[in-house]
């Protein structure tokens, strides 16, 4: 049997967070008769499998588990399990508003016949003091880039964010899902929205499908994430070498060395303040670090 919905969600190690997103499916406005949820745990070992097992939502739903293979591997088994023409991802700390799935439905049903994935809006609790660092990382292109998306219905390949994205299932499996060579949560969802945008598929920005990210992120942490991001995108390159200059390959060649302690003070205090250059700053030092991640991938390729 078919539905129109199946939304896919990867959960490792998020046993604080992943219960109040299936809640939060729990009070949609979309019948819960025309969607399924279906769990893929990655190989928690946090009481995850526990929970999962005696969840009972008035929505149809499905948990399955496998030993860890990243997040890629976990979408891929999510995808092949599902039922639903219109799979949705969701991440295990993005808590959706109550119109969420009716407005990812909507937005395919009056785009139909177009060949599109359709992305929603993630952004912080409602209740959490949003700082210059926080607010920077989620619009201006570090972590997501809200802020830069220039025509709502024609948004590039690398805005295909899988914490809140829907396109068909179909689609999904002719493309070959997701690449699991890919071993972090970084550059595999944008690889595949690359290969689709050259099948001709394009990505359409509907801010009214919310999501709230309820992830605790600190400059330092997000500062690891961005060596990791550099080191995917070596490999991103070795499969698509004309991407080079939008992956920063050139930069990472010439890059000198590490920011200041100036600079790198101006972009602590973002974690707090608005101070005149910190967002530059921190821009500086969060590129620094993806430019060493990338360089130190490369090697000897260099």
């Amino acid at each position: 049997m078919t539905l129109p919905i199946s939304v896919v969600i990867p959960t490792f190690r998020r046993l604080a967070t992943l219960p109040g997103v299936l809640e939060a499916l729990a009070r949609q406005t979309l019948s819960a008769e025309r969607f399924e949820v279906v769990v893929v745990d990655d190989g928690s070992a946090d009481g995850t499998a526990e929970f999962l097992s005696e969840f009972r939502p008035p929505y149809r739903f499905r948990a399955l588990s496998q030993g860890n293979t990243g997040p890629a591997g976990a979408r891929n088994r999510g995808v092949e399990a599902a039922q639903g023409d219109l799979v949705i991802f969701l991440g295990d700390d993005t808590i959706p508003e109550e119109s969420f799935l009716a407005e990812h439905e909507r937005a395919h049903g009056e785009r139909r016949g177009r060949r599109i994935s359709v992305l929603g809006y993630t952004t912080w609790p409602s209740d959490r003091r949003v700082t210059p660092f926080l607010d920077q990382i989620n619009e201006h292109g570090l972590q997501f880039g809200y802020s830069l998306i220039e025509d709502r219905e024609n948004v590039p390949f690398n805005f295909f964010y899988t914490s809140n994205i829907s396109l068909p299932r179909a689609t999904l499996l002719e493309a070959g899902l997701f690449d699991t060579t890919f071993p972090h949560a970084a550059w595999e969802d944008i690889e595949l929205a690359y290969r689709l945008s050259r099948d001709g598929y394009t990505i359409v920005y509907v801010p009214s499908a919310v999501a709230r990210h309820h992830h605790d992120i600190t400059l330092a942490s997000f500062r690891r994430r961005q060596r990791r991001a550099g080191e995917a995108a070596a490999i991103f390159f070795r499969k698509h070498p004309e991407l080079g200059g939008f992956l920063g390959v050139e930069a990472a060649r010439q890059a000198g060395g590490a920011p200041g302690p100036l600079t790198r003070l101006l972009a602590r205090s973002t974690e707090r303040l608005e101070l005149p250059g910190g967002r530059r700053a921190l821009e500086r030092v969060l590129r620094a670090d993806y430019l060493e991640g990338l360089r130190r991938a490369l090697g000897d390729r260099m």
